[in-house]
């Protein structure tokens, strides 16, 4: 069986630094950071007082009051970043077969705040069980996936997966997968996460993976930096319009990048921490390229998961080492969550889209936050330390790896007829 080849036709962000596609780009270019003491909550009781939250967004002005009501945080985010990746795809313009398009989307924790608001209301009570009808429709994280595909009538594959911070990837794996099989003619994916409130904010504190520099929080998320201390949590999302080449052309689509692989593997490790000689990252990687039928040096830039924890950094700097030889110094490296922080489950839509748009306009954004080597890391690795560089990227690779050691990447290529 011949495979289809899979084309990137739309694209749609809401971010920490910036809540359209072209906000958020421009933002990567200049290495802004989103790191800001939270607003949402008063965090004052908890070890870190800041994180990268979306910010000037009112959800009213892109769904109904009465409507939004209904939806948890991270589904908001889901329509509104497809909604923009769609309208940028022209896709429902083309009069396409709804039958032949779906939408496979990734979260890994799903609706956090209402579940927190549940309880809250549950436990302030009079001991009477009294829920919100729309307790368990706005928690559950494949919802988002089901909010999208009834706006649009999309009636191909819909799901949401969840592999904790590699759920986004996966989703767009899947998606890859079902178009290129032929399937589906255009997939929506992606992911959303809203974990920026005291559940999750306590949560991830006990287990001492976020920073605590609370004195400088635009600086916090600093990857490869010999001072780093833990990731900055981020919520957002991003959505890709995946599509079948053929009937992208057809229809007259622009056609932003071309998908080309995906990788998948398991650490077989530890519950939280990667495994320290970076074979699960490895193997993901390696299986990335296999699927992409290239060798390792025709890959240009990785946009690593590099969270700015000091093990995982070190892992994935000796994964790369082992997968690209002598080829990792001709690469460019970066990490965005210097910047966005980490969205966990949405962190492989937006840094998928930075790998696009990367390929697309030959600019690799920075790892910012720079200030003191690490001996532990392979300092002569080009990690776009601070500031973002100019150079030809044919293909890109974007990492994102999970809780429970789910390892994911995918290739991207510069789109050529």
């Amino acid at each position: 069986m011949e495979l289809k080849r899979v084309v990137v036709t739309g694209l749609g962000a809401l971010t920490p630094i910036g809540n359209t596609l072209t906000e958020y780009w421009e933002a990567l270019k200049q290495g802004k950071s989103g790191a800001a003491p939270v607003k949402q909550y008063d965090a004052s009781l908890f070890k870190t007082h800041f994180a990268c939250e979306v910010k000037d967004f009112n959800v009213e002005d892109f769904i109904d009051r009465k409507e939004a009501r209904k939806l948890d945080q991270f589904s908001q985010y889901a329509l509104v970043s497809a909604t923009e990746a769609m309208a940028n795809s022209g896709l429902m313009e083309s009069n396409p077969n709804l039958d032949r398009i779906g939408v496979i989307w990734g979260s890994g924790i799903g609706g956090l705040k209402t579940f927190q608001d549940e309880a809250e209301n549950f436990f302030s009570g009079d001991g009477t069980p009294r829920f919100n009808p729309f307790f368990i429709p706005k928690m559950i994280a494949d919802i988002a996936a089901g909010h999208i595909s009834i706006k649009y009538g999309l009636r191909g594959p819909n799901y949401v997966t969840v592999s904790a911070c590699a759920s986004a990837t996966n989703a767009i794996i899947d998606a890859f997968n079902m178009i290129r099989l032929g399937k589906s003619d255009a997939i929506v994916t992606g992911g959303s996460e809203a974990a920026v409130n005291q559940m999750g904010m306590g949560g991830f504190n006990a287990l001492k993976a976020l920073s605590t520099r609370n004195d400088s929080p635009e600086t916090a998320s600093r990857p490869f930096d010999l001072d780093r201390d833990g990731f900055v949590l981020g919520e957002g999302a991003g959505a890709l319009i995946l599509e079948e080449y053929e009937h992208a052309i057809k229809r007259g689509a622009t056609i932003y990048a071309e998908v080309v692989g995906g990788g998948m593997s398991g650490d077989a490790y530890h519950m939280t921490a990667p495994h320290p000689d970076g074979i699960g990252a490895r193997n993901t990687m390696l299986a990335a390229l296999e699927d992409a039928e290239i060798d390792a040096t025709k890959i240009d830039y990785v946009n690593v998961h590099g969270t700015s924890t000091p093990l995982g950094d070190i892992a994935e700097v000796k994964a790369i080492k082992d997968v690209f030889g002598d080829h990792a110094y001709n690469l460019n490296i970066s990490s965005t969550k210097s910047m966005t922080g980490h969205l966990l489950g949405a962190a492989g839509a937006i840094e998928a889209i930075a790998c696009v748009m990367a390929v697309q306009h030959d600019i690799i954004p920075p790892t910012i936050n720079h200030f003191t080597d690490d001996p532990a890391i392979d300092n002569k690795l080009n990690f776009t330390f601070n500031k973002a560089q100019n150079r030809v990227v044919n293909y890109a690779i974007s990492n994102t790896f999970g809780f429970g050691g789910h390892n994911t990447s995918i290739i991207v290529k510069k789109y050529q007829k």
